[in-house]
């Protein structure tokens, strides 16, 4: 399927949320407000890394308007969030590591006086070395930033025989890469209202990609049963990641709780990207050999990743990344070596990509040196070591059989841009094109549990409800079950209900991460329709006395002989109880015993083109088309929209965003400081050929493409600044201070 900003047909249908959306009239959850809601404040640290030695409130206590003030002291439960590993405090106590970290928290009856309560609360320091650099870290006279040490995790792959692999290579790349921390940049900050239930237990209505994980956290945070806390996690306005954490959850709990009355917390955009995730850091030395043919024989990686003060997913995120450092090629002798370090620099977490994206743009990079090495067209050579449908995956392991990578890369061959002239708009521009290839595992990998569920009912209203434990962050889950749904019982979206986001009322489907949430939703509505649509017809059958064969599902109601036996509405009001079907089911995962990695996978191809200006080193993207193969395309509207934004969200990624820090302290602190695309910088050409083919045993659908459309292109926009200038860029954001010192070199050749 083709796919551009023209693109229409029938299944261009209007988001359910989008007319609320573009109006502005949709609440989202930090939109809200209760009778006698107070308005919380978070004290974080004046310091990156030192120890606490008293923390003094009385003052703040007694200021006018304040309802509470709470330290590690009010904690009745576990003093530690994080979603693998728990070790960032809810309240630091003895011992700050970052900048973000919090000390202490206010309710009052205004932002102004909860603000002003801050101030009055004196913490006294003890200043600590910053370690601040992840190679420093490790080495064994560094101050431990934690009793266990500075590493968090180490990953390796190892394959045939590295050395003998080299020796049997004419050329060799060897280069470092460097990639930045960036912003998720959503428009909604984290915030929201927790209110207090009359039982004791909460209602948090607070922005999250995982409503039940969120709920187990502060249960043991609060020290209080799991079912008397709701989660109310749609809708909120972006996420890519960044609120797939607790943030500021457990203070908005703990102050609703202390005080009674419902709670407000919502952060500026400064304390946004002081406390929030970013994506990490990571160095990436590569060296890759090959014969004069073109043949990849060795691939040797190490990959040091800077996870800030704490854990959060640090250690998959390793892993993501040390899987897609092979990416989808054939090599016989592989050795890669990652390791992820503290700091105490901030938190770096989940993003869009998952630590993909900074292998990928390494390994794409290598491939591209190695074809100017070899005289070779740069598509030619990863033709020649591209995987085949029945290979395994990056890891050896076991995957679902897949042709992705020829096919995206057959399709990309075709796109315009790769014959887009050379000559700029003027004589101090210059043009160039690249291209850049991936593929991406959906899940969360061997080894951790990733539990699905759906639930299909008809209630007194007359509507079949589709309940899924996913949340609308943007992405447009919610058109995604609504088509389905329409294509499983052959009905309107008048006929339909949508649940998702709300812990009371969704079966545990698992995070809304990793690009799961289709695939888990289109499996769930297959095991449940058959099901669901006889206990209907078995039901009216008996009702209206019409042969159940006779009978079938479409809209409005229930038919037979193209007549309307009984309406929907009407089959509500018959109901003595509901029609109700559940399934519970795990992510699709290989049998195999040696599984390392992920067993799905989703295959993109990128052309990008690029004009740079020779005097100002900026570079312009006016081309960016990319090949996806991810299974059926289910609302074409939303697979469009989420390629076409994860391209944007990567030219910032690759051009612009650099949350810097400079020992430990954010020079970044807002975005007056941190550049982001903006409508100047969307290519005026995208266009997206959406693969569809399944191959024969995948039995698993469509595949989420939240996060494939990030992964490949920065390499294809770095190969295109060389095609347009000579310049090898091993470092992004693209520096322009570098294009023009590498222009300065060669003046000659362009004056």
């Amino acid at each position: 399927m083709y796919l551009n900003r023209d693109s229409t047909g029938e299944n261009w249908r209007v988001r359910p949320d989008g007319v609320e959306k573009v109006t502005g009239a949709l609440k989202y959850l930090t939109d809200l407000s209760f009778p006698n809601m107070l308005f919380g404040k978070i004290l974080r640290s004046q310091y990156p890394h030192a120890r606490i030695k008293s923390i003094h409130i009385d003052e703040a206590k007694k200021l006018k308007g304040v309802h509470g003030v709470l330290t590690y002291k009010d904690i009745p439960g576990l003093n530690g969030f994080g979603i693998l590993e728990p070790d960032q405090p809810v309240f630091c106590y003895d011992k700050v590591r970052f900048i973000g970290d919090a000390v202490a928290a206010v309710a009052a009856e205004s932002k102004e006086i909860a603000e002003k309560a801050l101030q009055l609360i004196k913490v006294e320091y003890e200043v600590l070395p910053v370690i601040d650099d992840p190679e420093q870290s490790i080495l064994s006279s560094a101050l431990n930033i934690h009793e266990k040490g500075n590493i968090l995790h180490r990953s390796s792959f190892k394959k045939g025989n590295i050395e003998e692999g080299f020796n049997n290579c004419e050329i060799i790349i060897e280069e470092t890469y460097d990639t930045s921390r960036q912003i998720h940049a959503y428009m909604e900050t984290e915030g929201g209202v927790v209110v207090p239930n009359k039982d004791g237990g909460i209602t948090v209505y607070m922005g999250t990609q995982h409503g039940y994980f969120d709920r187990f956290q502060l249960s043991r945070i609060l020290n209080m049963k799991e079912n008397k806390i709701r989660v109310v996690s749609s809708p909120m306005g972006g996420s890519f990641g960044g609120k797939d954490e607790l943030n500021v959850q457990p203070y908005g709990a703990l102050l609703a709780l202390y005080t009674g009355l419902p709670v407000k917390i919502h952060q500026n955009r400064n304390e946004s990207i002081r406390a929030g995730l970013k994506r990490h850091p990571m160095r990436i030395t590569m060296k890759t050999g090959a014969d004069r043919k073109g043949n990849i024989f060795a691939h040797k990686v190490y990959i040091i990743a800077d996870t800030g003060a704490y854990a959060t997913l640090g250690q998959p995120i390793l892993e993501n990344a040390v899987e897609n450092a092979v990416g989808p090629y054939r090599i016989p002798n592989i050795d890669i070596e990652g390791v992820s370090v503290y700091t105490n620099n901030g938190i770096s977490g989940e993003f869009r990509g998952f630590g993909s994206n900074q292998a990928v743009f390494a390994l794409e990079g290598q491939l591209d040196r190695l074809a100017e090495k070899l005289n070779m067209d740069p598509i030619e050579l990863r033709e020649k070591n591209i995987r085949s449908m029945d290979d395994c995956g990056p890891l050896d392991q076991t995957i679902i059989p897949s042709d992705g990578a020829k096919e995206t890369l057959n399709a990309i061959k075709q796109s315009n841009i790769l014959r887009m002239t050379k000559v700029g708009s003027d004589k101090w521009k210059r043009r160039g094109v690249g291209i850049a290839i991936t593929m991406l595992g959906s899940g969360l990998g061997s080894g951790i549990p990733d539990p699905g569920a759906g639930r299909l009912s008809i209630g007194k209203d007359g509507k079949i409800i589709g309940a899924f434990g996913g949340e609308e962050v943007g992405q447009g889950i919610l058109s995604v079950i609504e088509t389905l749904l329409m294509n499983a019982f052959n009905c309107g979206s008048d006929d339909l209900k949508v649940v998702i986001g709300d812990t009371d009322l969704v079966p545990h489907s698992g995070s809304t991460t990793a690009s799961r949430a289709t695939t888990m939703i289109w499996l769930a509505i297959e095991k449940m329709k058959e099901s669901f649509q006889s206990h209907i017809l078995q039901h009216v059958s008996q009702l209206m006395g019409v042969p159940k064969h006779q009978m079938y599902l479409g809209p409005g109601g229930i038919w037979s002989d193209s007549r309307l036996v009984l309406s929907y509405s009407d089959l509500g009001n018959q109901l003595n109880e509901p029609i109700e079907v559940l399934v519970e089911f795990p992510y699709p995962q290989s049998n195999d015993v040696k599984q390392k990695g992920r067993y799905l996978f989703s295959f993109a191809a990128v052309a990008a083109g690029v004009e740079v200006d020779l005097l100002t080193g900026k570079v312009m993207v006016l081309g960016l088309d990319q090949a996806i193969a991810a299974g059926p395309v289910i609302s074409p509207m939303g697979y469009l929209g989420q390629i076409e934004g994860s391209g944007v969200m990567s030219i910032g990624f690759s051009l612009m965003e650099d949350c810097q820090m400079e020992k430990g302290e954010y020079t970044t602190e807002n975005f007056d400081t941190y550049l982001i695309p903006t409508i100047c910088d969307i290519p005026p050409e995208m266009n997206v050929y959406a693969i569809e083919t399944l191959q024969p045993g995948d039995s698993f659908g469509p595949k989420g493409i939240g996060e494939i459309g990030t992964v490949a292109v920065a390499p294809a926009i770095v190969k295109a600044i060389h095609d347009a200038i000579g310049y090898w860029c091993n470092r992004i954001p693209v520096s322009r201070e570098e294009i023009l010192q590498a222009v300065e070199k060669e003046r000659g050749k362009w004056i």
